[in-house]
């Protein structure tokens, strides 16, 4: 299957600059104009973006089908762009990204909904960090906010309690599944191959190319790379974009001939997801407490069919193997009540439910202060060829579009 997606996707390449498919050591190989690994929310808007611009695309992605990681375990949030350093990646992909955002989903009948937050401080202490977060939304180009006394939020949301609150009329939330359907569809229409069940084991250089070294997803053992496993297949693109997500880092540290100096180190951080039963939707808007470490606290989400969700919380793992993410969430709910009756305190016992969990891909580790996005190219790292996007966490949903345009713009034909 994974020769036979490769061959299907190199032919008219191979034809234009030579085929490449000698033995390497024994292992055949082949050429390709770009390949994008992973097929996350942001491998596939990258993918479609280069392909609509007349680059030859092939998505790499060792899970079964796009989008099984983090990009389907998150809030499915549209973000504003308010909670980022002005002049950060983070605060001008968000801010642009969210409008672009948008008007796919209006132009392509996507679901959404332009929900609206609300930021509320349940203590004097903290209207100094609410000020704050206007102050840096306004600076990222955040025009709609608002601040409220605590009796005017209680009003749009009688449930809600809290004593002064900042709201955001342009967050919403998004079916981030139809989403990235839509965009794998336009991608393939564009000509963008995809081979799933394929994992990137490495790489090395040579000849001033990037060379992937390819391997079945089926045959590794307990979805982990030996350093010392030699690769069914090697790939050399002209073009590499490592969307890998919570792998990107540790991949990017398997590229032999890269400088180990320039790339960050890899945190990773649990979340968990509560669900509400026993009762009709207490809000109408997004309700958020103010951010904490690692996260933006336990908050209230709503999906396109009503339910209300809690979370997600924050526990660092060790790795994404970490044995904690596989145990039951069920017992962290005795910490979720007293959070979110914070500002929800008609919460009764016995209303939560499991929901689910997700990881998110960090580049600073417990304590702190976050990280920005950080996206490598040649100039950075030396690799010619070879783009790394790393620790792209939230708002990374929101800002796809436009991290697919900022690297098309430079990597476009």
């Amino acid at each position: 299957m994974l020769r036979r997606a490769i061959r299907s996707y190199g032919g008219t390449f191979a034809r234009a600059i030579g085929s490449a498919g000698v033995a390497y050591g024994g292992i055949p190989k082949e050429t390709a104009d770009v390949v994008v690994v992973g097929a996350g929310v942001v491998g596939i808007a990258v993918a479609r973006e280069l392909a609509s611009r007349g680059r030859e695309v092939l998505v790499v992605e060792a899970a079964s089908t796009f989008g099984t990681g983090t990009s389907s375990r998150n809030s499915e949030v549209i973000h504003a762009g308010i909670y980022y350093p002005p002049r950060s990646l983070k605060a001008s992909l968000c801010v642009k990204g969210r409008k672009l955002l948008y008007k796919y989903c209006c132009e392509r009948g996507i679901p959404h909904r332009q929900t609206g937050k609300i930021i509320v401080a349940t203590s004097f202490a903290e209207i100094p960090k609410l000020e704050h977060l206007l102050r840096s939304g306004k600076e990222n180009g955040v025009e709609d906010l608002r601040l409220m006394e605590g009796f005017q939020a209680m009003q749009m949301e009688p449930e809600l309690q809290c004593i002064k609150a900042l709201l955001s009329p342009s967050s919403g939330i998004v079916d981030s599944h139809s989403f990235m359907l839509s965009l794998v569809g336009e991608a393939e229409n564009s000509r963008t191959t995809f081979s799933y069940n394929t994992t990137v084991i490495g790489g090395h250089i040579e000849d001033n190319f990037l060379h992937l070294h390819i391997y079945e997803s089926k045959g590794l053992q307990n979805g982990t790379n030996d350093a010392r496993l030699l690769p069914q297949f090697v790939l050399i693109p002209r073009l590499v974009i490592n969307a890998a997500g919570l792998s990107a880092v540790p991949l990017a540290k398997r590229f032999h001939g890269i400088n180990q100096g320039i790339l960050p180190t890899a945190y990773y951080a649990r979340g968990c997801y509560f669900t509400l039963s026993k009762t009709k939707t207490p809000f109408s808007h997004l309700i958020y407490p103010l951010p904490e470490d690692g996260g933006l606290g336990v908050h209230v989400t709503l999906d396109l069919i009503g339910i209300v969700k809690f979370g997600p919380d924050v526990e660092w793992i060790v790795g994404v193997d970490d044995i904690s993410c596989f145990t039951n969430s069920s017992d962290r709910s005795e910490k979720f009540y007293p959070e979110i009756r914070k500002y929800f305190p008609n919460l009764k016992d016995g209303c939560l439910e499991p929901g689910y969990s997700g990881i998110r891909p960090k580049l600073s580790g417990p304590g702190k202060p976050p990280k920005d996005f950080v996206i490598q190219d040649e100039d950075i790292h030396g690799v010619p060829g070879l783009v790394n996007l790393l620790g792209i966490e939230s708002p990374g949903l929101t800002s796809s579009l436009a991290i697919a345009q900022c690297i098309a713009s430079k990597y476009s034909k």
